[in-house]
């Protein structure tokens, strides 16, 4: 049964089972203490429901797509992740682009029916991977809906259903190692549907706040696109403040980001966090990790492989943690260059 890692904030700090994070940590005359080190692992869950396009995505030892494989070979590599000093994922019931970015989703990825119930063979994927979660001691950032598959769902009604029943799920079965991100960047213009868009998703994040179990409910927020920072009315409903590094190629404006976030009048004292930036630098003495790091701002890896951009399926297996299919291990240079780096600033 969950219980045994439940997360919670003090202010600008993440707090895990009364403690925060890295409790004590300094690095570099930095405080490590409080922040929460992620990565973009959204397609742990993947499936493609879209049979002219599901063999995009077999895997090149056996010819065949297999979700549950995905979800087993990820599960299994959560310790050694943890090792590093990675204490959060991003997991989405409506993934991400396979193909690291995309213009077009033909393919049909989707936690959610057309009117927002949700599918039980997803259900049983995210259930493994929490609960191996909450044994580590680390948390998932839940995210719903995803630009290219929300139009899925028939209407604004089965986009509310779809709020309901997946945060009456995850409070239905006790997960307190989770924070709901309810859409991935929600002022890209693709959206469909009106109330995931930045004039009104805020009223999802109420809705979502108010769904309580014996009155507890979860943190919730939303996610905004590379260099864009979230909108008054967003934050001033949100538990943390979502930001994207994607497109910041200057790594002193992840900084400026932080900062002009914390002087929206809508701000107050809550968790900053990356929970997406494909820049790298590992090896350098100044990237967008360290500098978010700097600013007391949490940091999370998004590595959509080098090949990425239509690729289809991937025959070396190799490529990033957003392609499929993924291989969920450490196994490439900047792979490693993270996690070595995450390894030092929390050790």
């Amino acid at each position: 049964m969950p219980g045994h890692t439940a997360v919670e904030i003090d202010g600008e700090d993440f707090v895990i089972n009364g403690a925060r994070t890295y409790p004590g940590r300094e690095w570099r005359g930095q405080r490590i203490e409080g922040l929460l080190f992620n990565a973009r692992m959204v397609q742990a869950i993947f499936d493609d429901l879209n049979p002219d396009t599901r063999q995009r995505w077999a895997y090149p030892d056996t010819g065949v797509w297999d979700p549950d494989r995905n979800t087993s070979e990820f599960v299994e590599m959560l310790p050694e992740y943890r090792r590093h000093g990675l204490l959060a994922v991003t997991i989405c019931l409506q993934g991400g682009c396979p193909e690291g970015y995309c213009k077009n989703q033909p393919w049909i990825n989707s936690a959610f029916t057309a009117y927002g119930e949700l599918r039980p063979d997803y259900l049983g994927r995210l259930e493994r991977i929490l609960t191996r979660l909450d044994e580590l001691g680390m948390v998932a950032i839940v995210g719903l809906f995803y630009f290219g598959q929300d139009e899925r769902l028939f209407d604004e009604t089965a986009v509310r259903a779809g709020v309901d029943n997946a945060v009456g799920w995850l409070l239905d079965h006790d997960f307190r190692n989770v924070v709901v991100e309810i859409a991935n960047e929600c002022d890209v213009p693709r959206y469909f549907h009106e109330i995931l868009q930045p004039g009104r998703i805020h009223e999802l994040i109420e809705q979502a706040r108010e769904i309580t179990r014996n009155g507890r409910r979860l943190l919730v927020g939303t996610s905004y696109r590379g260099r864009s920072i979230p909108g008054e009315k967003v934050l001033a409903v949100s538990d943390l403040a979502l930001l994207h590094g994607n497109g910041v190629t200057e790594p002193a404006f992840i900084g400026e980001m932080v900062a002009r976030t914390r002087a929206l009048d809508g701000y107050r004292p809550m968790p900053i966090v990356f929970n997406e930036d494909d820049h790298f630098a590992f090896d350098q003495p100044v990237n967008n990790l360290l500098v978010a790091t700097e600013s007391h701002a949490s940091w999370g890896y998004y590595d959509p492989g080098p090949g990425a951009g239509g690729l289809g399926a991937r025959s070396d297996y190799v490529e990033g943690y957003q392609n499929v299919p993924v291989n969920w291990r450490i196994n490439t240079d900047r792979k490693r260059g993270f996690f070595s780096l995450v390894r030092e600033i929390t050790s």
